[in-house]
This record gives structure tokens, sequence and C-alpha cells, in this order.
């Protein structure tokens, strides 16, 4: 489990990457797709929410991506509408985008560290 201090370093440096190379989705996942249309809200939206994240929404990371090889693993959640949203995020591979893994209403309960 990360510090608090290591959450807000590694959302300061996300925060950068977005700024410079953008955010890609991956809404070929059905439930990610599916939570923008339960929840009714925008990509945009959505995306702003994911820049806005702190250290009070940190629930696990880094995590090792041993799958895609992407870069490490970073899970938050998130109150949206009254729903508690799963959010999974990573820096990505260097000089390209971050990437949004995860973003669905969540399927159990969500534990977070700091709240």
């Amino acid at each position: 489990m990360a510090t608090k201090e290591e959450v807000e370093s590694f959302l300061s440096r996300f925060n950068q990457k977005v700024k410079v190379f953008g955010l890609i989705f991956r809404d070929d996942r059905g439930k990610n797709m599916q939570t923008l249309i339960d929840l009714e809200i925008t990509p945009k939206y959505r995306e702003d929410i994911i820049t806005h994240l702190d250290s009070n929404d940190y629930v696990d990371g880094p995590i090792e991506d041993t799958l895609y090889k992407k870069g490490e693993m970073w899970v938050f959640g998130k109150d949206v509408k009254g729903k508690d949203v799963y959010i999974k995020i990573s820096m990505g591979v260097g000089n390209s985008s971050a990437i949004c893994i995860s973003f669905h209403i969540a399927e159990r309960k969500i534990k977070y560290k700091f709240k």
C-alpha cells in the first residue's frame, strides 16, 4: 500500500501526463461504457472525475500489470450520482497516453485507505 504522499505524487504525475499525451479509455469493456449510460454522464465528465481524484479516493496500488505490461495500475473509487464507481488507471508506457482501464459501478464495497 502506498502512503498518502506517494498517492498524491502519482496523481500529480498522472495529471501532467494526461495534459501532455491525453487519456485513453478501455471502452471495449462493456461495463465501462454501460456505466456512462447508467449514470447518464458524458465521456468528458468521466475524464473530469478522473483528473480530479485525490488521495482520499485511493483504494490500492501500485499493482503490477502482468497482463498488458503497460505500467503500474492504481485503483481509486469515487461517488458519482450516489453510486460508488471503481476506477483503475495507469500511466501507460513512456511518451504515450495515460490509460483508464476500469471505470464502472463497483461490484463490491470499496474500501478506501485514507477515508
